[in-house]
């Protein structure tokens, strides 16, 4: 059970128990499994008749026929299984492009709730109807995702925000997909064969009840946007707190476009994205020590010269500098003075290797480098989707010599988003930059001079951010 939750809200406004909700939606998404596989059994005569170019259209339809159907179930069903279906839609593991794309509509382009039902929330989380709220109220949302949607709006004052709207009874469907665990684990088997669902199954059970309340998001994004304020490319929205509650959180309205729009630009302009984006993520761990666990495109928005706009912080994980330690040992050791031994030594004393494991050392580099073979030379790379799931696969690489004496310790179970999302993201974007050069500049333990044109504009501003507190803070 989450958070104590023990009913839902049917759509009519009636109270259903959570068995009976867990029941209703395992059902949908077992029709949603026993469809795809009567689909492919239908056409198994004909896929084994084909042959070459003629088997492979016949592969690219169905598995697009497949995810229209996942794409219109999941997306209406919103919740845990909606996240699912978003996983899969960005995770490059064997999906036909067709069909990633149209999985792709679930990250930020899903049903949206009635706005009978969004003004419903408004006034009961601030008091009175949206129209009286706000000097202007859109009631078609501009997104709608697995746990709210966003509408525009203008405030009494006349600012442009965005209003975040949580679905009502949201919280009790996440009770109810999480309480089927077998089904849960078949559909991420369906979705991404080659994860560790265990881990994925009990992070999102660590983190859903993170997620649904904004309260807790709306200071994480707080946190960021106070960090990342006067960065040249990277930015995140100011909360409007006098109109943020546990359901309904408020925030200046950001511009720019989708990221599927941005992937029809110019290769430089990409490039440029990317090279954002990974600052944030890293400069974030690094100096934040902060991590947003959700690095998946609908949280995205573009404009040219690489500006990115950050959005939803409603799973980030906060790193002690004890947590934090073990992770820059294992990247020094390694990247900075190539020291296997010391790499190894790093791993062990952080328990993501067991001490004196009868695995030799080289083997242990040999399987850990493929994490680290971005930044591991200086010098243009470019991030593919073949890498991205190159580095997905290896992460649970449950044959390899080193699957018996590896784990992932509680603390750094969300870090493999950035295997599952951030380099699934960078290789679509098809992005070359010189990574470790880059890296060097946000590794405290080297903390180099600006290696790109973007870093000498970020200079300034992160001098800013290491003046001297005179209350002694950072």
């Amino acid at each position: 059970m989450l958070g104590g939750v023990t009913g839902g809200t049917a759509p009519g406004g009636d109270t259903v128990s959570e068995p009976r909700l867990r029941v209703s939606r395992g059902l949908a998404a077992v029709r949603l499994a026993a469809r795809g596989g009567a689909r492919y059994a239908a056409n198994a005569p004909r896929l084994f008749a084909a042959a070459g170019d003629s088997r492979q259209r016949l592969r690219d339809d169905l598995a697009l026929r497949t995810a229209q159907d996942v794409a219109d179930t999941l997306g209406t069903m919103k919740g845990v299984l909606m996240k699912i279906g978003q996983l899969a839609s960005y995770v490059d593991d064997g999906i036909a492009p067709p069909a990633r794309r149209i999985l792709g509509r679930l990250q930020d382009s899903v049903p949206p709730m009635s706005p009978e039902l969004a003004a419903g929330v408004i006034e009961a989380e601030l008091g009175a109807a949206p129209e009286r709220i706000f000097s202007e109220w859109d009631p078609l949302p501009i997104a709608a995702a697995s746990i709210g949607q966003v509408h525009r709006a203008i405030t009494a004052d006349g600012r442009a925000v965005a209003v975040k709207v949580q679905y009502p009874g949201v919280a009790d469907t996440m009770a109810a997909d999480l309480g089927n665990v077998g089904l849960i684990r078949s559909l991420l088997k369906m979705a991404v064969p080659s994860q560790d669902v265990t881990s994925l199954i009990e992070e999102l059970r660590e983190r859903i009840g993170e997620e649904l309340d904004y309260v807790r998001e709306a200071e994480n994004q707080r946190q960021f946007a106070a960090y990342f304020d006067g960065h040249p490319t990277a930015s995140v929205p100011r909360i409007v707190d006098e109109l943020s509650t546990a359901r309904v959180m408020t925030s200046e309205l950001a511009t720019g476009v989708r990221y599927a729009e941005m992937l029809g630009w110019p290769q430089e302009e990409k490039d440029l994205a990317a090279e954002t984006i990974y600052r944030f993520t890293f400069r974030s761990l690094y100096e934040l020590r902060a991590f947003n666990g959700d690095p998946h495109p609908g949280n995205y928005l573009f404009e040219p010269g690489g500006r990115v706009t950050f959005l939803d912080f409603g799973l980030v994980k906060h790193f002690t500098t004890a947590e934090l330690a073990p992770l820059v040992r294992m990247v020094e050791t390694l990247c900075l003075h190539d020291d296997p031994e010391e790499f190894r030594r790093a791993m062990e004393e952080a328990d993501f290797l067991q001490p004196g494991a009868p695995i030799p050392t080289q083997d242990v580099i040999a399987h850990m480098a493929l994490f680290y073979d971005s930044v591991r030379e200086r010098g243009p790379r470019t991030m593919t989707s073949e890498y991205s799931s190159a580095v997905a696969r290896r992460y649970v690489d449950f044959k390899s010599p080193l699957a018996a004496y590896a784990k992932i310790p509680r603390p750094y179970v969300i870090l493999q988003r950035i295997n599952l999302g951030l380099f699934a993201i960078l290789g679509e974007m098809n992005a070359t930059a010189d990574w470790r050069a880059i890296s060097e500049e946000i590794w405290p333990f080297v903390q180099a001079p600006p290696s790109t044109p973007m870093g000498a504009a970020e200079a300034p501003w992160l001098a800013s951010k290491h003046q001297p507190d005179p209350a002694g803070n950072r």
